[in-house]
Order: structure tokens, then sequence, then C-alpha cells
């Protein structure tokens, strides 16, 4: 027991777990994963090597990880509708590695969603490796009304003749016509290559549209509002359309070249106890009441955003199609990080994060970055929403007083004791 060999991290753990018992989290990107889903995670996978793909490995004794991981990719193949499905990557920034890896040759030009509107590291921040080995030509959300605008998309493309364009979004409330950019793609001979990972239980539930049947490659992490393990998968379909033009000498298909940039490209053995978890996590969103919890992360996100409009805060867009939100806070007199520094105050968890055009550094942003998933599956629903909207008020408003902060985190405590998570 971790308990008895080890007290310290057992210690830490517990803490960790009353702080997310006694809060609400509101961070877009977290969700607890059910009790199975764990409990795969920490099953005895975790001590087999498996480099390579079912049926074909290098090392013996897989038998029964091979079935593992192909149920993986039968249920993720089902619950996307996708062609096909690899399930080996890490996490997300590694699985949209892998994509480059596989249909870029550093230089190469591409198109992603500008950081401070909405998109993310791997998108082409010249931080992060999309940005340093390869050419990104970002494209902007508009000045006025901070919304994708796709015929400026479209003309910048014409322009650069990327090799790849992404659609995705990590801060972006608002939905993705995936089938405009597909046209945009299919206009200048360009990749489509779609990071999901925010919206992929929505899209798999059709509360989102899915890009699967439009984008060449698409990319997810498996935990945000899919509420599975932290990992990714890579689905694509199966016949390269490029194949003849960027890739004469290649006898792999678009599937097969996804599959060897993973294994050998970028990665070894693959994490099967995770990929059991991932299993675990798609045969739970393939059942009827995973789409009713779906539609409900987006209606609490609704309310919780008119209700947050109403108190006087400026929502980035003027509200959210999905299951996140974004607040510039320059209108309350506190910055991002001051404001995410005053809710951990009362117990909210949120994340400073940059507004379209932000004229501060994103160490310091000026706004902060909410969203619904991680409630919604505690089971809050609308009214619990405005409870949140409204101690988050309070808050900013008396922002310098102790007394009254401390009052609302009781009240906040008081709420979430009304909804555990795990028993």
């Amino acid at each position: 027991m971790l308990s008895d060999s080890d007290q310290e991290i057992y210690e830490i753990i517990l803490q960790e777990k009353y702080r997310q018992e006694q809060g609400l989290e509101l961070i877009p990107s977290e969700n607890p994963a059910s009790k199975a889903v764990l409990e795969a995670m920490g099953s005895i996978l975790n001590n087999k090597y498996s480099e390579g793909y079912p049926g074909k490995r290098y090392y013996g004794g897989n038998k029964f990880i091979d079935m593992i991981e192909q149920l993986a990719i039968d249920r993720a193949k089902q619950l996307f509708g996708c062609e096909h499905a690899n399930v080996q990557p890490l996490s997300g920034s590694p699985a949209n590695q892998a994509v480059f890896f596989a249909l870029l040759n550093i230089g190469d030009t591409f198109m992603g969603l500008d950081l401070s509107c909405g998109g993310h590291l791997t998108h082409g921040s010249h931080v992060n490796f999309s940005g340093k080995f390869y050419r990104c030509v970002p494209y902007f959300v508009d000045k006025e009304t901070e919304l994708l605008d796709y015929d400026a998309i479209k003309k910048t493309a014409l322009q650069e003749r990327p090799k790849m364009i992404i659609s995705g979004l990590t801060a972006y409330p608002r939905k993705l016509d995936f089938k405009a950019f597909q046209e945009i793609c299919d206009l200048v001979g360009a990749y489509h290559m779609s990071d999901i990972a925010h919206i992929a239980g929505l899209c798999a539930t059709g509360v989102h549209e899915s890009p699967v049947p439009f984008a060449d490659v698409v990319t997810t992490t498996t935990h945000k509002t899919l509420r599975g393990p932290r990992g990714a998968i890579i689905m694509c379909k199966k016949e390269d359309k490029f194949r003849h033009l960027y890739h004469k000498d290649s006898t792999k298909d678009l599937a097969g070249m996804i599959d060897f940039a993973v294994f050998p490209g970028l990665q070894g053995g693959p994490h099967e106890h995770v990929i059991a978890a991932k299993a675990v996590c798609f045969q739970e969103a393939l059942q009827p009441e995973f789409k009713g919890y779906s539609e409900q992360i987006v209606k609490n996100a609704r309310v919780l955003a008119e209700e947050l409009m109403a108190y006087g805060f400026r929502l980035v867009t003027g509200g959210t199609d999905n299951h996140l939100m974004l607040i510039d806070m320059t209108n309350k007199g506190l910055t991002g990080k001051e404001a995410e520094t005053l809710l951990d105050e009362i117990n909210i968890t949120v994340n400073k994060n940059t507004i379209p055009f932000d004229p501060r550094k994103p160490f310091d942003p000026s706004g902060i970055r909410l969203g619904t998933p991680f409630l919604t599956t505690r089971g809050m629903q609308e009214s619990e929403m405005k409870s949140v909207a409204e101690y988050m008020a309070k808050a900013v408003e008396h922002k310098d007083d102790p007394a009254v902060k401390e009052g609302i985190r009781q009240d906040v405590i008081e709420l979430a004791a009304r909804f555990p998570f795990y028993d």
C-alpha cells in the first residue's frame, strides 16, 4: 500500500484529493476520470513492454496486450466513425508532433490559429517545435467580432499555399466550421489537420460538428470533454490524397505514414495501461447517457456565460457555443494572473489566459479561461452555474475584504460537498 511504502507522497495525494473535492474546478481542460478508467491505469499492464503494433511486436508475451490495444482501436473507430485510429500517442502535443513528422518536411509552411486568438502552442507558437522547425503562417480572429473570419483565412491560404492547415482550438469559445476549413484546404492543395482535444466528447456525440468526415487527420487528447485518461489518439483517412504530389517515393498510405511517425518515428514502447484506460473511456462514451452529459456541458457553459455577463464581465466573442469561455478582466481592474489568484482564495480554480491581440504578456495576460466539464461530471446543472457566477462576481467586487472572501469560500465548500465525484 502507498500509505505504508511512501507516507509523504500518500499525504500529498490526499491533500490534492481534498482540494479537488472542496473546490470548483473550472479549467476547461480538466475532468475527473471514472474509477474504471483509474483502475485500468493503475493495473499490471504498466509492467509490459510492447513496442510495435498489434500482431507485430518487437517483444514476446503480448497476446493479451494485443487484444487490449485492438479493442481501443476498434472502439475509437466506432465512437468517432473514423477509418483509422492510432491509440499510442502519449499526449496531445506528441500526437500533433507525429502528424507534422508524417506529413511535412522541416521548413515546410503550414497555417494555424494564433496563440493569442485561441490556438495551441503546437499550432505554430515560435517557442514550440511547430514554430521552430516549420514555417507557420498564423491566422487570426476578427478584431471587432473576435470570431474566425473564414474569408480572411482563405485569402491568406491562397497567398501562402501552405502544405497543411490546422483547424482547432484551446481558448476559442465558438463552434468551428470544419467543412469551411476543408474547402480552403481543397482550394490550395493542403492537408487538413484538425485538433479537437478540447471538444472531442462534444464531437463524438454530435453536440459539436465532427471534423472526421472532412479532415485528413484528426488528433485529440482523451481527457477534457472525453473524460478519460491523460493521453491522445490520432485518427485519419486510410488513403493519402497527396501521395504522388508530396511523397513520390512513399510506399505507405496515410494511415501507414501516421503509424510510422508514432512508432518508430517518435515513440518507443507504448503505455498499455493508459491504452487500456482509453478503451474504457471510449466504451463509456459510446453509452447513450454520454450524449446527455455532453449536452449538459454546453447548457451549463451557456448559463454560466450569461450570468457572468449579467454581472458585468466582458466575455470574448460575447458568449460561448461550447464548453469554455474567455473573460477579459480589464474592466474589472484585474489582470488575468490577479484574477486567477483571487479565485484560488475562494476555492475556484481557473487559469490565466491571453485574449485576442492581448497587449499583456502570456504569463501575466488580460484574461482568464474557464469551462464546465468538471462541474458537469460532478452532476451540477444550470442552477449551480448561477451560484458559481455569483461567487465569482462577489469575490471580484470584494477583492480586498478577507472576511467577505472567507465567507464566499465557505459557500463554495458547501456547494462542492453536495456533489461528490468519488465515494
